[in-house]
């Protein structure tokens, strides 16, 4: 089944919300235009159920199907924040607000399941309940958290979880998913290293901060060279050293390292921390000076269920054909914290095309509006298939 006819009459709609967006950037939970946008289509949308304030500043949508026999409650997911990142696109629709711009197509995600929650509200044609989660802070919040944390999955009773993100490079028309994990986990480590300050001519009389966090930086990357089993995929990464001392002929009393640790497997991130935490202190104190660490457990690795990936690459085979559907793509290393939903609910996570733009985070990404009414098939598909209707 090619993208619905509906949708594509509704393109264009569809896509007038996702430039107002995308002109109107929000970040993190602070989204009292874009939640209100959502908010106030779906209840024009007659939703039979709408719920502001989940997870801070999300907004939840119930659409019952013309029967409710079966049972199950299946959910679906967009991310609505933007990011801190000054918008160089030159687009007429340009953001409206230095400084914030939609550089992950996040606006994207939210008219597509705005677009499929219009067309759903209309047709009603499956038998049981579609949840619509619109979340907030994906982009270092922890929203998904939150709104599971406030009641998502428990209050609606919500069975089953999807969602999808716009790829780069990938083109419009094309899926890509695979079963097990498809992002990695994103936490991040502070590691202060104290020893004793002085002047740089006279060495012996310091204690050399600066020298004893470049061992610990040189014995982190040992973690991967010599903790990980090869096959694995670990990369723990130092992107901030800084030291108390601006000048040449000091030797700082503290220096400062800040990093972050990707991993594909939850007993390899364990490892790595383990071995951070143990490592960094260990070789302090063999130079004479201190190093605590202060580890923050970011997103966990996005895991895909197999039997729900494998539904969902069937309904992306449904929308586009299954030669423009990769069932076992390559996982990557960013975060995404779905993976939260993920943990408390079956479910996957898809990726879909956006053509030649730069990457996601980049000041020149442009969102693809012609993915609009692939996404948008692909979510009915996939409630009109889980549910049908006898």
């Amino acid at each position: 089944m090619p993208v619905r006819n509906r949708l594509a009459e509704m393109h264009p709609e569809i896509t007038a919300w996702r430039h107002d967006l995308h002109e109107h950037p929000e970040l993190m939970y602070d989204l009292p235009r874009t939640a209100g946008v959502v908010e106030g289509k779906l209840k024009e949308f007659g939703c039979d159920e709408v719920v502001p304030g989940i997870g801070q500043t999300g907004v939840v949508g119930v659409i019952h199907g013309r029967k409710r026999g079966s049972g199950k409650v299946i959910g679906f997911r967009a991310d609505m924040d933007a990011l801190p990142i000054t918008e160089a696109t030159g687009l007429d629709y340009s953001s409206k607000t230095p400084g914030k711009m939609h550089a992950c197509g996040h606006d994207g995600h939210t008219a597509i399941l705005l677009g499929a929650a219009k067309y759903l509200a209309e047709t009603r044609n499956f038998d049981g309940t579609v949840v619509l989660a619109f979340q907030p802070a994906e982009e270092g919040g922890a929203g998904g958290k939150a709104m599971v944390d406030d009641g998502l999955m428990d209050r609606w009773g919500v069975q089953e979880i999807y969602g999808l993100h716009n790829m780069p490079g990938e083109p419009v028309g094309k899926f890509a998913i695979r079963e097990g994990a498809l992002l990695a986990s994103a936490d991040e480590f502070e590691i202060k290293v104290t020893g004793r300050g002085g002047h740089a001519a006279m060495p012996h009389a310091a204690i050399d901060t600066t020298l004893v966090a470049s061992h610990i930086v040189i014995g982190l990357q040992s973690i991967v060279a010599r903790n990980i089993d090869p096959l694995g995929s670990v990369v723990v990464t130092v992107g901030s050293f800084h030291t108390d001392s601006v000048v040449s002929n000091v030797i700082a009393h503290e220096v400062t390292l800040k990093g972050t640790v990707r991993t594909l497997d939850p007993e390899l991130r364990k490892l790595a921390h383990e071995r951070i935490m143990a490592l960094a202190p260990a070789t302090a104190t063999a130079y004479g000076a201190s190093a605590e660490v202060d580890y923050r457990w970011g997103y966990p690795v996005t895991m895909n269920h197999p039997e729900q990936a494998k539904f969902a690459a069937d309904c992306a085979a449904e929308v586009v054909g299954e030669a423009n559907v990769e069932r076992d793509t390559k996982p990557v290393m960013p975060a995404e914290d779905f993976a939260f939903m993920l943990e408390a609910r079956p479910g996957a996570y898809i990726f879909l095309g956006n053509g030649d733009t730069p990457m996601c985070h980049h000041p020149a990404y442009r969102f693809d509006d012609d993915a609009i009414p692939v996404g948008c098939s692909w979510f009915v598909t996939l409630a009109e298939r889980r549910m049908p209707l006898e």
